[in-house]
């Protein structure tokens, strides 16, 4: 472990940027972190270098992303439809199954060295959707976690149980890169392309549909980033 432990998290707003080249930096973000932590392995404590936490916000245009656990043939439209709706479709190294990102949507990415907060990635999924959990509390809707399911769901248990905020990471020397995926004014006729998540039978939901009018989607960001800070017990910069 680090001997300078850094609760300092750089945010970024990268706005509407296409997918691929947002994980290309992701990956740099990591590898950058990587790095350290090798060099830091034949340095004594005091000259160690501390490692960077990073958060990225960014909206994507249409695509669909499927996690290494996933199964292909949750994704429903074929190339021609894909065209048509003008979406793309990407294969990522990130677990979990298919999911949806487009216009309407906040992407979160935490780029986090664990090690600065604590080495557990069960206790940090929880944490990631805690932060949603608190964020929608602030538009009256009770957020829940799903038994065996990832991610942020609204009436958990019942007929008409449905995801509001998809979740799939990837850590490596428990260095994090993708994130979470919250529905606010997002077009859900998207998601009758894909099984999302691979679950059949759960609907999918946004801030837009359940409160039934467009939410300011920078004052979500805002009460987003509160939330962070005070369940990751960090400094956002």
């Amino acid at each position: 472990m680090n001997h300078k432990l850094n609760k300092i998290v750089k945010f970024e707003d990268l706005g509407t940027r296409d997918y691929m080249p947002t994980w290309d930096y992701q990956e740099a973000l990591m590898k950058e972190n990587l790095d350290i932590k090798v060099k830091n392995r034949d340095t004594e404590p005091e000259e160690q270098e501390i490692t960077n936490n990073h958060l990225l916000f960014v909206e994507h245009p249409h695509v669909y992303t499927l996690g290494k656990s996933g199964h292909e043939d949750n994704m429903l439209a074929n190339a021609d439809k894909l065209k048509e709706i003008e979406a793309t479709y990407v294969k990522v190294n990130r677990g979990g199954d298919i999911t949806y990102h487009g216009f309407g949507q906040i992407v979160g990415y935490p780029i986090l060295d664990l090690e600065n907060f604590y080495t557990d990635i069960h206790r940090y999924m929880r944490d990631l959707e805690e932060v949603i959990i608190r964020t929608i509390a602030e538009y009256g809707l009770k957020g829940e976690r799903s038994p065996g399911e990832t991610g942020v769901w609204l009436d958990v248990g019942k007929p008409y149980a449905r995801k509001i905020c998809a979740m799939g990471v990837k850590a490596s020397r428990w260095v994090t890169i993708h994130g979470f995926a919250l529905n606010v004014n997002t077009n859900m006729k998207y998601f009758d392309y894909i099984v999302p998540c691979g679950i059949t039978d759960k609907q999918v939901a946004s801030l837009k549909n359940e409160l039934e009018h467009e939410v300011d989607v920078e004052e979500v960001k805002q009460k987003i980033k509160k939330h962070f800070v005070d369940v990751f017990e960090c400094e956002l910069v």
